[in-house]
């Protein structure tokens, strides 16, 4: 069944993988001959855009498309679309020659409705609102309306064309569409986890919105167990929690996974604080020296987590600096002095650290588990698309890219566990990684994208008529595409 999915027009390259992903968590797919999951059918309005947030999606159920939109933290809305057009003859005459078996039940004198009026890049005032309901006259409606707790709402929405400039692409044109809505969005979640109402975060805490995607991407649900090597504030274990997940985290500083800022301000009251089941236990523990027994394997159903990639936090490793090298010695702290010991840490480079956050995935995830990440990516003029680290294990299902600034960005990327761990497929992979790393930028070696990102930019400037150079600044897009 085709229905329309409206998005928030926001994180443009989140949206789609994030609904792909839902729609799985729900049982949309089926394997095929080959043992590949399907992935959901999309189609764009007449003249529309793909940054436009009005997308067409063939759902094989209306109670998979109501639990998508329910979860879902872009999608505004899921809707049964009874008839579009350009005009409002040709939306009447769409709406009349949609099957009566799919309208009349709810158009019955049992069901209560409301009609909502909602648009794209303009706004009705109130007298307009009253005569686009009075052009909805030759609906055969004959419940009751209600507009606090309808039996169905139903939605008139209107799409302005470019010339209004509202924010979308030129070639979108005037559309207007009438139907039921199949299921809304949350509305309360994001401000009830905002980060500003929240009793423990750090510089690095991830922002709810991001957080609650993260755990969509990693299919957090009821009897799964979410693991984050970088849990931090754990922020990313809060939204996974939320959605019923088990969680578990682990942290090289042990004051943030013990101390926290007191008693009352640190990780566990975060879940207290919503009244969230608390993580299975917090570690401290080095994602370059896992603490796991030999032969501990397949335990996590998702690995969720930002890792340290060195622009507001670099990354750290266990043994310091003297010891690494070999200038000291091993040493072994005092009993008297272990409750305050603070271990020593060296620098901890990204493509050592996104190799050991592989190897780690490959060992621990079960079988279709997946590794969700954040992985940084320097976009210079003139530079080729960017490559991602590899495994023999994984296969990458979604990539989603959030700009930054204008000249840094980070990607979502999101792998599945296609093969078991073995000796072989480790030989392997560190192959493909040092292949990797052979290809890839100086600064990933060296750990140093904070240099990177924030060196001075080149200026453009052009020969003024009199001789003299007038600097330009490039102009903003004209419509809200992907670096929203």
């Amino acid at each position: 069944m085709w229905y329309m999915c409206v998005f928030f027009h926001r994180l443009l390259d989140y949206r789609k993988p994030e609904v792909e992903a839902l729609a799985e968590l729900f049982g949309a797919f089926a394997e095929d001959n080959n043992g590949e999951i399907q992935s959901l059918e999309w189609k764009l309005p007449d003249n529309f855009h793909p940054d436009n947030p009005f997308h067409f999606v063939n759902i094989p159920s209306e109670d998979i498309a109501r639990n998508i939109a329910k979860r879902s933290i872009l999608v505004k809305g899921m809707y049964e679309i009874w008839g579009e057009g350009t005009s409002y003859d040709q939306l009447e005459e769409a709406v009349n020659a949609y099957p009566d078996d799919r309208k009349l039940p709810y158009l019955t004198s049992e069901n209560t409705f409301k009609i909502n009026i909602d648009s794209f890049g303009k706004t009705f005032s109130t007298q307009e609102q009253k005569e686009l309901l009075q052009k909805l006259a030759f609906i055969p409606f004959k419940g009751r309306v209600d507009l606090r707790n309808p039996d169905h709402n139903f939605w008139f929405i209107e799409i302005d064309k470019y010339e209004a400039n509202n924010g979308l692409p030129p070639i979108v044109e005037k559309r207007i569409f009438f139907g039921r809505e199949i299921g809304a969005a949350d509305r309360k979640l994001l401000p009830t986890y905002q980060l500003k109402s929240r009793v423990y975060i750090g510089p690095t805490a991830m922002d709810a919105e991001m957080a609650f995607l993260m755990a969509n991407q990693g299919l957090a649900a009821p009897g799964k167990l979410v693991y984050d090597p970088f849990v931090g504030t754990g922020s990313v274990l809060v939204a996974a929690a939320h959605f019923g997940a088990m969680t578990m985290g682990a942290d090289i500083d042990i004051r943030v996974v013990r101390d926290g800022r007191g008693p009352d301000r640190n990780v566990w009251s975060n879940f207290k604080q919503y009244g969230l089941q608390e993580p299975i236990s917090l570690l401290r523990a080095d994602n370059n020296l896992p603490p796991w027994r030999a032969g501990l394997k397949e335990m996590f159903d998702a690995i969720i987590c930002d890792p340290p990639y060195g622009v507001r936090a670099g990354g750290r490793k266990s043994g310091g600096r003297k010891l690494l090298k070999g200038v000291v010695g091993p040493y072994t702290v005092p009993d008297d002095k272990r409750a305050g010991h603070i271990p020593s840490t060296a620098a901890y480079s990204l493509v050592e650290c996104v190799h050991d956050l592989l190897d780690l995935a490959a060992r621990m995830l079960v079988m279709g588990g997946r590794l969700v990440y954040f992985y940084p990516v320097l976009r210079e003029e003139d530079s080729p698309d960017p490559t991602f680290p590899e495994h023999p294990c994984f296969k990458l299902v979604a990539v989603s890219e959030q700009i930054l600034s204008f000249r840094y960005s980070r990607v979502l990327l999101t792998m599945v566990k296609v093969e078991s761990y073995t000796e072989k497929i480790a030989d392997a992979a560190k192959v493909m990684h040092l292949d990797f790393k052979a290809n890839h930028l100086k600064w990933l070696d060296e750990g140093n994208l904070h240099s990177a990102v924030f060196a001075p930019a080149p200026t453009s400037y052009k020969q003024g008529e009199n001789g003299e150079s007038n600097f330009s600044k490039e102009l903003k897009p004209k419509y809200r595409g992907k670096y929203v």
